[in-house]
């Protein structure tokens, strides 16, 4: 027997670093990627590694062929598209509309739902490269579902096509979808941020090879916070130890001013939940507090 025929034509608007990898990933489970937008140098350089095959047309274009069409733009240029391409005809009755904003959910793509499109929101709760190693981080990733209340089709063709990417379909109704999302943008996107500056205080401290230095006790600490919840809390400020956070705060005013306002914001927050969750008590976070508002310093 030959290969089984491709089973649904996919458009992708655009090859960004979603878009590239979720295409490959519907075209691996034998979905045909019939035509994909790309604008940039660098959204034309993912299509060339990742979907080689595929032509680059006009967004229209991409949608008026396509069973399903895959909307991975920007989450504020997604409304606007959507109408667009309502209004050139590109949408019909009998397509799968499906975009991947976190923070959208189906009500943006009320246009397309009007033509008779059916309209999903899918959302996979990891951060993209736009590289293979995508395809195989899709599989211990989950994806949020949303469709229309009542929409068991919706729901149904979200979760199938989630599950045939490799990843862990979990349903988000719609007016739970910014709250998610701001989970997820607090979570992931924050802790870049803090990473980095981690990584630029210990190369101050002399230090070189940073990564060798966090890789462990970072990835043990998102461990056991995913265990434990807040008693996996250690460190000074979860000991009540105040001397040792003014000395931190001394020393990060000398060395990088610019984060002891994020240090002493985090402290805050740390101290709150250690005593909120009996790992620190009340009367020795006192101290603690006392410096982070200025009056120990």
């Amino acid at each position: 027997m030959g290969p089984s025929r491709p089973r649904l034509r996919v458009g992708v608007i655009s090859a960004g670093r979603v878009g590239s990898v979720l295409g490959a990933a519907l075209h691996g489970v034998n979905h045909e990627v019939g035509a994909v937008a790309a604008v940039s140098d660098a959204a034309l350089r993912r299509v060339d590694e990742l979907l080689p095959t595929v032509p680059v047309r006009a967004p229209d274009e991409v949608a008026r062929q396509a069973d399903l069409v895959l909307l991975t733009v920007p989450d504020d240029a997604l409304e606007g598209l959507v109408r667009g391409l309502a209004a050139a005809g590109s949408l019909r009755s009998g397509q799968i509309v499906v975009h991947t904003s976190g923070a959208h959910g189906v009500g943006v793509l009320e246009p397309a739902a009007r033509l008779g499109a059916l309209p999903v929101a899918l959302h996979p709760a990891m951060t993209f490269t736009g590289k293979r190693e995508d395809l195989e981080r899709l599989g211990t990733a989950c994806m949020a579902v949303t469709a229309r209340p009542d929409d068991e089709a919706g729901f149904n063709v979200g979760t199938a096509l989630a599950v045939e990417m490799g990843a862990d379909p979990i349903r988000i109704p719609e007016e739970a979808r910014q709250l998610y999302h701001a989970a997820l943008t607090h979570g992931a996107n924050h802790l870049v941020t803090l990473v980095n500056e981690c990584a630029q205080l210990l190369r101050s401290a002399g230090i070189e090879h940073t990564d060798r230095v966090l890789g462990p006790i970072l990835s043990a600490a998102l461990d056991n916070a995913l265990r434990y919840g807040d008693r996996a809390l250690t460190g000074p400020v979860s000991r009540g130890d105040a001397g040792t956070v003014r000395a931190h705060l001394e020393v990060l005013e000398e060395a990088e001013p610019d984060t002891v306002a994020g240090y002493v914001q985090l402290a805050r927050r740390t101290a709150q939940r250690a005593v909120t969750s009996g790992v620190l008590r009340s009367d020795d976070a006192v101290g603690v507090h006392e410096v982070l508002d200025g009056g120990g310093r």
